[in-house]
């Protein structure tokens, strides 16, 4: 026999009530995490701060690996949400900053939760993790149309990551003392010179750079064959790759 509207509503309801009772164990669980550390984080523990009994965490998460992913997962999201993603930006580079500075002052504000985001390479897998990755590469996508990047794509993604986690985790695990803004700034800096080129592509000697524009814009093409597009590409590989 179909279901009706009230076992439809019925069904609504409670997918709702669990939806909001995972939420507030994960919210515990977050509370937890940056008050006492990750040890503190045990199922017992979770199920109290939720007002919870342990088999519900079980029953929600399957174990305590279970609700740390849960909770990194909540993290990249909320990390994701608050990336501003401007399609046109009047100054790339300057938006590239912009982004870098951003997920620096995440990790800061956040430690213990950024610490169990990116302390573990296999988070890297997660859905949020890899749609941030895909701004990120859309960000590098712009700098190399408009000839301002100095390296390939994936290296300057990479880079941009790589500063960017390693900054926070760094500052992190440095004496508050010893804390100085300055190494921050250093860095996003030092990644800016490293992936960039004040000048774009057409202004500097070489055909590196406006390789690459062309190789950012190949995709976007119709004019040319599935055949022609790869012997291109494999050409301004090669012209890219020349410093």
């Amino acid at each position: 026999m179909p279901s009706g509207p009230r076992d439809t509503a019925a069904a609504s309801a409670s997918s709702a009530a669990s939806a909001d009772t995972r939420q507030r164990v994960i919210d515990a669980a977050i509370g937890l995490l940056e008050r006492e550390g990750r040890d503190a984080v045990t199922t017992r523990a979770v199920a109290v701060a939720a007002g919870l009994q342990p088999p519900a965490i079980y029953r929600l998460f399957g174990d305590k690996e279970g609700l740390l992913e849960a909770v990194a997962e909540y993290g990249f999201a909320t990390f994701l949400a608050s990336k501003r993603v401007v399609p046109d930006p009047e100054d790339p580079i300057q938006d590239l900053r912009d982004s870098w500075d951003l997920a620096v002052r995440f990790g800061l504000e956040n430690p213990a939760l950024y610490a169990l985001m990116y302390g573990d390479t296999s988070r890297s897998d997660s859905a949020a993790f890899q749609t941030g990755l895909g701004i990120l590469r859309g960000r590098v996508r712009r700098l190399a149309t408009g000839g301002l990047l100095r390296v390939g794509e994936t290296l300057a993604a990479n880079v941009i990551h790589a500063t960017a986690r390693g900054a926070v985790l760094t500052w992190l695990s440095m004496p508050g003392a010893d804390r100085d803004p300055a190494l921050l700034t250093t860095l996003r800096e030092a990644m800016v010179t490293a992936v960039t080129t004040e000048k774009p592509a057409v202004q500097t000697p070489g055909p590196a750079g406006s390789a690459r524009a062309l190789r950012a814009a190949l995709p976007d093409q119709t004019v040319l064959s599935g055949a022609e597009q790869h012997l291109l590409r494999e050409w301004l590989d090669r012209l890219a790759d020349e410093s």
